[in-house]
Parts: C-alpha cells; sequence; structure tokens
C-alpha cells in the first residue's frame, strides 16, 4: 500500500484490504508494540527526568484516598477489640450483622448496638 500509495495506510484502509473490522487492526498493531518500562523517561533536561510512571494516573492511591486510609486506622485504634471486630468484619469484610453474630456469639440486636456505638465514637473523635 506505501508503494501504491507513497504514503501510510489509514486503520480504515487495512481493514478493508484485509476484509476486517477497524478495531481488530488496531488491537493487532498495539499487540506488536513493544512493552515500555514504567522507569524509562519521557524527558529530561540534563538536571530532572520525568517518567513514564510520573504521567500514569492511578485513581486508587491517590493522596486522598491514603489520608482516608490513615483516618480510618487512627479511628479503629481507639475502639474496643468487639467494636474493632465488629467494624472490621461489617464493612472491611462485608459480613451481615446476622452474620457477625452467629460467629462471634452474640445476638444481632447485640451487634446492631455495638457497630451503633463504634460508628458513634468515631464520629465524636472526628468532629
Amino acid at each position: 500500500m506505501i508503494k501504491e500509495k507513497q504514503k501510510e495506510p489509514t486503520i480504515e484502509e487495512i481493514a478493508k484490504e484485509l476484509g476486517v473490522e477497524a478495531e481488530e487492526i488496531v488491537f493487532s498493531l498495539d499487540a506488536i508494540q513493544e512493552p515500555v518500562s514504567l522507569q524509562e523517561p519521557v524527558y529530561g533536561d540534563g538536571t530532572e527526568n520525568i517518567y513514564i510512571m510520573d504521567q500514569v494516573k492511578d485513581n486508587k492511591n491517590t493522596d486522598e484516598y491514603w489520608a482516608e486510609n490513615l483516618t480510618i486506622l487512627e479511628a479503629m485504634k481507639k475502639l474496643n477489640e468487639k467494636e474493632k471486630m465488629i467494624i472490621n468484619k461489617r464493612f472491611f469484610e462485608g459480613r451481615t450483622q446476622v452474620e457477625v453474630a452467629s460467629e462471634i456469639g452474640i445476638s444481632q440486636a447485640q451487634v446492631s448496638r455495638l457497630e451503633k456505638s463504634a460508628i458513634e465514637h468515631i464520629k465524636r473523635i472526628y468532629k
């Protein structure tokens, strides 16, 4: 195609020539790309480099996420052991109050009261 038209073919032209969807061509071209290290510099002025890793966005590990986790960890430290266990099982392990009650040998009503008490305790700490 380059010899015939004296230019690089478009993805659509390649797809038409091969009788496939343009999306398949894009996937194929992506698949043959050489992997690049996150430590690869993308810019450098001789004194400071910017690496690919600096340009990749991470929605999960933001400063806000870390601050929230630290706050939660600090709040959890101030709860008694039973409250910690209930909050952990309920909100971090995704268990129901009935499941927690069965696991630790108390009634669902007690789990509910302890959970409510723990949440109120955390609210008082951070008001």
